[in-house]
């Protein structure tokens, strides 16, 4: 592993929002990843998220192949994703995954979730569902401080419809860890930026992730990100890159294998599909033109995952 980078901590439980704004606007233009503690939700809950994961990942290969990805929604198994499409080997990272979404709403019906039998996980569902409700709660809070850094007003997320119905989605994730001999490099997960809004990430404090601060510079410099007990690590994505006209900049990370099993539970926060993403206000000027023409938030995820799987839904 390589050198560790200090990211700013940021306290979700400050009672004075305009300097946490502040905070989070100069972690966001300095790194675009920081870390949020004091975020409300309670240890047991991630204890327990933790082990209903592990519980899922440890079922034999044909009961996680029933919960195959449909809609993105599901299992996803060993290598069949490759993060970094510029890679020229055929190998995929080395990690298995299950994504579940909405619980209520239009999305929740046009997208339903596919959950494990009771019979084999009896407290999945309940664990995750409510795991679910809490750190999306943590979302939107975290989402309105990011609307006051960019000098908008807290709700504004809200008022263009991108928290209606959002486009939130948990993802579980195991790496094996074996570090493999060969010729080609083992990714976990191969570099990559989030395609969306935002992201609230939590792990087993096994070791793995990496950032690379300045995408644009060859070749990239890779810094360790070490765990903090109880907070997420959290990230822009891409998505939040285009909406504040690159002022906000996303930030390319990975995950290397070192040795040892890890496993990471992922939230992403993403607007409604319906949502149309156009350069804020606070981010253009005469000087500073819009960089990107407006689009729907759901059509651009789409093209984001057409390009990172064979098949698209």
């Amino acid at each position: 592993m390589g050198t560790s980078l200090l990211l700013p901590i940021i306290d979700l439980s400050s009672p004075d929002k305009i300097t946490t704004a502040q905070l989070i606007r100069q972690a966001c233009l300095e790194h675009g990843f920081f870390y949020v503690k004091n975020h409300g939700i309670a240890a047991e809950l991630m204890e327990r998220v933790f082990k209903e994961s592990k519980g899922f990942f440890n079922l034999p290969l044909e009961e996680k192949m029933a919960l195959l990805r449909r809609d993105l929604l599901g299992y996803t198994p060993l290598f069949a994703e490759k993060l970094d499409p510029s890679l020229t080997s055929s190998t995929g990272d080395s990690k298995e995954s299950f994504y579940f979404g909405s619980l209520e709403g239009v999305l929740a019906q046009r997208y339903p979730n596919q959950w494990p039998p009771e019979d084999l996980l009896p407290s999945w569902r309940q664990t995750m569902e409510c795991y679910y409700k809490n750190v999306l709660s943590v979302g939107r809070k975290l989402l309105g401080l990011i609307a006051l850094a960019l000098d908008l007003d807290e709700d504004f997320f809200e008022k263009v419809g991108a928290l209606n119905d959002p486009t939130a989605v948990v993802r579980l994730l195991r790496y094996p860890g074996e570090v493999i001999m060969s010729n080609e490099e083992t990714y976990g997960a191969s570099a990559h930026s989030d395609y969306g809004m935002v992201t609230l990430l939590t792990t087993d404090g096994v070791p793995g992730l990496q950032v690379c601060r300045d995408k644009s510079k060859q070749p990239h410099i890779w810094e360790d990100v070490p765990g903090i007990k109880g907070a997420f690590i959290v990230n822009i994505g891409d998505m939040m890159e285009r909406w504040t006209n690159g002022l906000f900049r996303s930030t390319l990370h990975r995950v290397m294998p070192v040795g040892k099993e890890r496993y990471s539970v992922v939230f992403f926060l993403d607007p409604n599909p319906d949502c149309n993403v156009e350069c804020l206000e606070s981010c253009c000027s005469g000087t500073c033109p819009p960089r990107f023409p407006p689009i729907l938030a759901g059509d651009y995820m789409k093209e984001r995952f057409r390009l990172t799987y064979a098949t698209s839904s």
